[in-house]
């Protein structure tokens, strides 16, 4: 796969989002615009009761923001639009009216660990370390930080957040709340996660629908204020430590 994508498919009512990109299933501008519109589309279609939420590969579930993105960043507004994509994601899984079990199979860092936090499920394999990274480069965990610190709480997120250089294990996650299983194989937590989806599509959709309105009560807000987040995060790209930083990864 050299392609960048996002696709889905509905079968049994089961329905399946995956989002690919050749760098590590980094997240460019326009991918995490289709993943936040496809979410949304797929959360309002009355075939799909449920909803699994995959990358492709079988490496690394998200390397988080695109570095040739944030390296082309020269002024505020374009910093605030590219961190909005992520925002626009975690809202669009959020006010999404179906549950949504998260598949990670691989690693995953930055914003990927935000979107791992925003399913209402999640489930991985042993190889499915996280990480917040985003400190080293200059900046925060600003936009992901609210859904990361919704699951898993401000001590665990914090830890992370200021320890940015360290891969936690999946077992370290799961213990925090971000993961309710962890397989020891890609193929164990598919089937897991194939069966646990059909036995979901049994329960009445109209109570996993006021379910998830009270999972996610309190966060009224995350519209505005990751939002404002997404503004920070865009300002401090600019910074000269940052730029000075990027440069490495060029």
């Amino acid at each position: 796969m050299t392609e960048a994508y996002v696709k889905h498919s509905i079968e049994n009512n089961i329905a399946t989002i995956e989002f690919f990109h050749p760098e590590q299933n980094s997240l460019p501008g326009h991918i995490l615009a289709q993943l936040a519109q496809t979410i949304a589309e797929v959360g309002n279609n009355p075939e799909a009761k449920v909803i699994i939420l995959q990358s492709g590969g079988d490496r690394t579930f998200c390397a988080g923001a695109s570095f040739k993105e944030l390296i082309a960043i020269n002024d505020p507004e374009t910093g605030k639009v590219f961190f909005s994509g992520f925002a626009n994601v975690i809202n669009a899984m959020r006010k999404c009216p179906k549950f949504i079990i998260g598949r990670i199979q691989g690693k995953t860092v930055g914003g990927g660990v935000g979107i791992a936090a925003s399913t209402d499920y999640c489930m991985a394999t042993q190889f499915a370390a996280i990480k917040l990274s985003e400190l080293n480069v200059g900046i925060g965990p600003f936009v992901v930080s609210p859904a990361i610190e919704r699951k898993m709480g401000v001590s665990a997120m914090s830890q992370i957040a200021i320890d940015a250089n360290k891969f936690y294990d999946a077992q370290w996650a799961q213990a925090k709340g971000l993961y309710a299983e962890v397989h020891d194989t890609i193929e164990e937590m598919d089937e897991y996660v194939l069966a646990f989806a059909q036995h979901l599509c049994t329960y009445n959709p109209e109570a996993m629908l006021e379910m998830k309105k009270i999972f996610w009560r309190g966060t009224e807000d995350w519209d505005n204020l990751l939002a404002e987040r997404a503004a920070i995060s865009g300002r401090l790209v600019l910074s000269d430590f940052t730029k000075e930083t990027l440069k490495k990864f060029k």
